[in-house]
């Protein structure tokens, strides 16, 4: 486990498609999160969106990962479970974990195979309600999971020596992780497709 004496590379990656209800957990989450949070220079927080495997370039950048992301475990929706290190699958024939297209687990698999995976792993899965509302919000019990996935990215960070602090000032419009109106609060207040 990296020490605070380290200057480790940390990312903090949220994953998901906005467009279909929780299956924007991971993306929602790390936008409440950089929305809530500074954190210092070794850290970059980033939306990851849908994009498959161009995470791998962030990957080798990276010793230390945190992912957000809506995962079927098959547990009560809205439920978190937090996976680490070697539980985070990485080879092609293990459950796929994500529900991506392109999972998640494919892109660990590519870094690990290139010899850029990051040396120490955390996904933050939160169980699914609905996939199926397309434009449709996060439902409830998958909303409610953002602050306590957050909660446990901070634990984290602090484990690893890069605590996160909360803002004094709120976000500007032009610090916003998501623009063109597609972050959380626009897009549910009128911007979602028809």
């Amino acid at each position: 486990m990296p020490t605070s004496s380290q200057a480790n590379r940390v990312l903090v990656l949220g994953i998901g498609n906005i467009l279909w209800a929780d299956e924007g957990f991971g993306v929602r989450a790390v936008e409440e999160f950089h929305r809530r949070y500074v954190v210092p220079d070794n850290v970059t927080i980033l939306d990851g969106g849908t994009q498959g495997l161009y995470l791998v370039n962030y990957l080798e950048d990276a010793d230390c990962l945190i992912v957000f992301d809506a995962i079927d475990y098959g547990l009560t929706p809205g439920q978190l479970k937090l996976v680490r290190d070697d539980e985070v699958p990485r080879f092609t024939g293990a459950k796929k974990m994500s529900l991506h297209q392109t999972g998640f687990q494919e892109v660990i698999s590519a870094a690990d195979l290139l010899g850029r995976c990051p040396k120490h792993l955390v996904l933050i899965g939160c169980q699914p309600l609905d996939l199926e509302d397309w434009g449709g919000p996060l439902t409830q019990p998958v909303r409610d999971q953002i602050a306590p996935a957050i909660k446990l990215a901070c634990e984290i960070l602090a484990e690893w020596g890069a605590s996160a602090s909360s803002r004094t000032t709120p976000l500007a419009e032009s610090e916003r992780l998501l623009a063109n109106d597609i972050d959380h609060l626009h897009y549910e207040m009128g911007a979602r497709p028809a």
